[in-house]
């Protein structure tokens, strides 16, 4: 079996608890309504520095040598490897450097220098900053720390197995967000020889955000792929191309690998802070948003890992929004009226007999895709839900008009 053996894991597990928390694990009704088998949700967003990567970068730290700890440690990322390399450093005395996109968040920047990082900004993407860390280490002798391609750093992150198998020892499937891998083959190592050694097989999913999906290309053709990515409200598993040591580990001992959709992501996460009152970056979601999308087949207890929780405030705010049009929730109409006074009074009324809030309306001549008679209304609309939002249509449509939703 490719990777750390059983006993390597525990040994971090030993060395990860100087450090990190053991956390929650979580019930949910409604998900496992949605499931139809019992779903438990691993809250990793509660660990220290907001993410499960505090593991693999303590392992790693901790694993050096006294002369590779005297040279310091340089790390690239735009948000939770930082705070973990960062923390880590500052808990076993090791000088940290950490190059950080330019528009990184604001609040990750902060916490990756209260950690005591020295944050250097450079470039406006991922790669940048991480070609600035390499040619950092090779100038000045810091060890460069990967964020997932490292037995160490697979070992640490592989603890939270080890935990979830002590708080639901049942576990029947376990789900797993998957950037460069390095997670989801840390815990598919860890789980797969603890189930053998218990005589019994665990299942294990790993999901993908649609716009970054290295590992599908990968996995099909047997090699690595570098694909190259496009926007995605997952940013923190945006990464193009799946790591040496993980991918063997993922191809060999990963069951399946599924994709979700920003707007699946983006549902998932407002269902997670209205269901479960968790606050979690849609990175962390993708496990839940597979379940809400319907790719996860029932099948015993079902363990979702909630990889991280930071985000934002202005993103959490634009996600919500999203998440709320995507559960049609929140609608967007166009619809073209007579030039005429009451129009607007006319559509007004049949929202609110219909039980439904408007929340912004924009009243226009000014649009050339209507007729020289008609202006445009572009109304938003907040509802209940897919049925109730049928409804609003269903009676506009019943009184002569032509709404045209905008997603």
């Amino acid at each position: 079996m490719p990777g750390p053996t059983l006993a390597e894991y525990e040994k971090a597990r030993e060395r990860v608890a100087e450090v990190a928390d053991v956390t929650p694990m979580q019930t949910s009704r409604f998900l496992a309504e949605v499931l139809g088998s019992p779903v438990h949700l691993k809250c990793e967003n509660l660990q220290r520095t907001g993410s499960f990567k505090l593991r693999g970068a303590y392992n790693r730290l901790a694993g050096l040598t006294d002369e590779e700890k005297a040279r310091g440690v340089v790390a690239a990322s735009a948000g939770n490897h930082a705070q973990g390399v960062a923390f880590a450093a500052r808990q076993l005395g090791i000088k940290s450097t950490i190059f950080m996109p330019v528009g990184v968040p604001l609040p990750k920047l902060q916490a990756t220098r209260e950690y005591g990082a020295d944050v250097i900004l450079r470039g406006h993407t991922v790669d940048e900053p991480l070609r600035a860390a390499a040619r950092f280490a090779d100038e000045t002798g810091a060890v460069l720390i990967h964020p997932f391609d490292h037995e160490d750093v697979v070992a640490g992150q592989g603890t939270l197995a080890l935990e979830v198998f002590d708080q639901v020892p049942q576990v029947d499937t376990i789900i797993v967000p998957i950037g460069g891998g390095g997670l989801v083959s840390g815990i598919a190592g860890a789980i797969k020889q603890r189930a053998r050694a218990e005589g019994r097989t665990v299942r294990v999913i790993g999901v993908q955000a649609a716009n970054a999906s290295a590992y599908t290309p990968s996995l099909e053709r047997g090699e690595i792929v570098e694909i190259t990515t496009t926007p995605t409200i997952a940013d923190g598993i945006a990464v193009s191309r799946p790591g040496e040591l993980n991918f063997t580990m993922v191809r060999d001992l990963v069951d399946e690998v599924i994709t979700v959709s920003d707007d699946q992501i983006a549902y998932a996460v407002l269902v997670l802070l209205e269901r479960a009152k968790q606050v979690v970056e849609p990175a962390g979601a993708v496990g839940v948003a597979a379940i809400l999308s319907g790719q996860i087949p029932p099948s015993g207890d079902t363990v979702v890992l909630l990889s991280g929780g930071n985000i934002d405030p202005m993103m959490m705010e634009r996600i919500i929004s999203h998440g709320l049009s995507a559960s049609e929730r929140y609608l967007r109409l166009r619809i073209p009226l007579p030039d005429r006074p009451g129009q607007l009074a006319r559509i007004s009324s049949i929202v609110a007999e219909a039980s439904a809030n408007v929340v912004e309306v924009l009243h226009s001549r000014h649009n050339n895709k209507v007729q020289f008679s008609q202006v445009q209304l572009e109304l938003h609309i907040e509802t209940r839900g897919p049925e109730h939002a049928e409804a609003v249509l269903a009676r506009l449509r019943d009184e002569g008009f032509d709404p045209q939703v905008d997603f």
